[in-house]
């Protein structure tokens, strides 16, 4: 028999320093392994899945031809790290990835030495990696220091930042480009390989180094014309003309997938002395399994799945999710006023906005990872009479804070701003987490701030957007599906600034904003059955404050919790300022604000993380326990 049927070599690899002791024969081998392995691992816990496979090869060669973890390998995004990290110690551990105290779902520096840098939000790897570089350089160290980026992370600003940094400092780094999805370059073959071979090895970069040598004592003009002549001929044959006017010299496009391509192209560029060098490799997401080759999305994130079929468990759900009823609604207001757009960046499938592009093509626009641009680009749109609604996941959000403030706040815009994943999101950890929004937009002057309660009201928000003209205004509202309230025909514009009771009571007052309500419903419940006649509010508005009510509530009642999925310095804040100046803390009122902890919080079950930041049912009721000066473990028991 073969050798590769007698030795499955995945079994001997326990770091990478056991790979680089193969030949390089065996990396073939090596790499169906891993694809199998990765595949069986994913469809036990769900992940990322086709961004992983894509790049398969790429790992194993990376992993073979540099010292990690001496050299930094730095992950852009993180989706594409598991083959990384089956590679790098945690094989046996893959199967707890993205569950409660199990493997992160992206790249963490503090799960691993190999983890060079963490990764969540993607475009930064080649501004943490110049910055390793000229580390690197000023300590007199030698290791190489390679940043992985995708091309989708190539449409962000930061990453053309950073090479044209890179380029000004002409620092000793490595860029590969894993082009995956935009084509950036003709389909690649057996002369763009040879090519990118040859003009990656020693021979031609120091006769190129030798020539600018001699052309430096030559006039101005005969030198640029020989740079450009170079340039230009290099170009015609390799494509890169790009990345060379910003200072780097460019290899490829190579096949990602041949490792006999891939790996004497990443040793020449490895024993390059000088300067920046990107890499362009084609790959394809997905690769290697039928059923993620063929997928839409090219599996890019999975539920649990069947190998042999590739079907995917589907949630049991008894009311449509969040994301559905905001795309829902945003199209059925979009029908009676066609001055509505929509603005994603690049996230169609995650904000539900794939299926109003699907109503209104002419209305709908993705940008790609480009959240500074998407709110500039919906500020410029407001200021032409139309109506942008600008949805964008609450901590890819954060990232565009400086252009909500100058050219959509200061200039009253009327942007409207769908924030999702709103609060924990589980799976995905701190990373991803909303956790910040409230805090950070409720300060800006004339911006109005909601937060869905249910499913119903998320409805009347995307109305009450639509309608308000006269500044910015934003909602936000979960990952997953509602609680299952009865849902009205079309939204309601509800008044702003003005919150609901739900329920009435006398002693303890439960004000909650945002989702938290059914939690809070369900405290009060239980704080009755121990004769506290307890009210439940749902603010709706962070800003403007419903200062009636939280003054109502305040006189009436003797203690008031407050309750939000978000972080300190959000809903509370605003609450307590309002209380303190208004001195209605000074009638001996016993509040309570409960908030996300002042810790980032690591991936579990959103129920789980609610748990634990004391915000759920049994979170509310202890702390209303405390405020009036009893365990409520202890009067439970009782």
């Amino acid at each position: 028999m073969s050798n590769k049927l007698d030795t499955p070599l995945l079994d001997t690899i326990a770091t990478p320093e056991d790979l680089r002791k193969l030949p390089a024969s065996q990396m073939r081998q090596v790499a169906d392994e891993l694809r199998t392995d990765l595949i069986d691992a994913v469809s036990r816990t769900g992940g990322h899945l086709g961004a992983g496979l894509g790049v398969v090869e790429l790992t194993v060669a990376l992993h073979y031809v540099f010292n990690t973890p001496d050299d930094r390998i730095i992950w852009d995004v993180g989706h594409q790290a598991y083959p990384h990290k089956i590679l790098t110690g945690r094989r046996e551990r893959m199967r707890t990835v993205r569950m409660e105290d199990g493997l992160s779902g992206f790249a963490k520096r503090a799960e691993s030495e190999y983890d060079a840098f963490g990764a969540g939000h993607s475009s930064t790897s080649i501004s943490a990696g110049l910055g390793m570089a000229v580390a690197r350089d000023l300590s007199g160290a030698k290791r190489n220091v390679v940043a992985v980026i995708g091309d989708g992370a190539m449409s962000a600003g930061m990453a053309y930042e950073a090479m044209n940094n890179a380029g000004a400092l002409d620092a000793r780094l490595i860029v590969i480009l894993n082009d995956n999805d935009m084509s950036i370059a003709p389909p690649t073959g057996a002369m763009s390989a040879y090519l990118a071979q040859l003009v990656s090895g020693k021979t031609y970069r120091g006769l190129r180094d030798q020539a600018k040598r001699v052309t430096k004592h030559l006039p101005d003009f005969v030198r640029e014309g020989a740079r450009r002549t170079e340039e230009l001929t290099r170009g015609l044959f390799t494509g890169g003309t790009m990345f060379e006017e910003l200072g780097f010299f460019y290899v490829g496009p190579i096949d990602g997938h041949d490792l006999d391509h891939l790996l004497p192209v990443l040793k020449n560029v490895r024993d390059a002395k000088n300067g920046p060098i990107l890499v362009h490799v084609v790959t394809k997401k997905g690769k290697g399994y039928g059923p993620a080759e063929s997928s839409a999305d090219k599996y890019h994130g999975v539920s649990k799945f069947d190998v042999i079929t590739g079907t995917q468990a589907k949630a049991k759900a008894n009311a449509p999710s969040y994301t559905a009823v905001f795309a829902e609604a945003l199209i059925q207001e979009a029908e009676a006023d066609e001055k509505i757009v929509a603005v994603n960046a690049a996230m169609p499938n995650g904000t539900g906005l794939d299926l109003f592009g699907e109503a209104f093509p002419k209305r709908s626009f993705d940008v790609g990872i480009a959240e500074q641009h998407a709110v500039t680009f919906c500020a410029g749109l407001a200021a032409e009479g139309y109506k942008p609604f600008c949805a964008i996941y609450s901590t890819f959000l954060q990232r565009a804070y400086d252009q909500i403030v100058h050219d959509v706040a200061i200039q009253h815009l009327p942007v409207r701003f769908a924030i999702d994943r709103a609060g924990f999101v589980g799976a995905d950890g701190p990373t991803h987490a909303g956790s910040f929004d409230t805090g950070f937009l409720a300060p800006l002057p004339g911006m109005v701030v909601m937060a869905a309660a249910d499913e119903a009201e998320l409805k009347h928000m995307v109305r009450t957007a639509a309608d308000y003209d006269e500044g910015p205004i934003s909602f936000r509202y979960p990952r997953g599906n509602g609680v299952g309230v009865d849902m009205p025909a079309r939204g309601q514009r509800l008044e702003i600034g003005k919150g609901r009771v739900v329920k009435e009571g006398t002693k303890v007052a439960i004000l909650s904003f945002g989702t938290r309500l059914a939690d809070a419903l369900g405290a009060a419940e239980e704080l009755e059955t121990f004769g506290l006649s307890t009210t439940v509010a749902d603010a709706r508005f962070a800003k403007p404050l419903d200062t009636d009510l939280i003054a109502r509530l305040a006189r009436d009642h003797e203690v008031l919790v407050t309750v939000e999925e978000g972080a300190s310095g959000g809903f509370a804040s605003q609450v307590l300022q309002f209380l303190a100046a208004s001195g209605l803390l000074d009638q001996g009122l016993k509040v309570r604000p409960l908030v996300m902890p002042d810790i980032f919080m690591d991936h579990a079950a959103p129920e789980v993380m609610n748990k634990r930041a004391g915000i759920d049912k049994a979170g509310i009721v202890d702390a209303v326990f405390k405020a009036i000066g009893k365990d409520a473990k202890r009067v439970m028991q009782a």
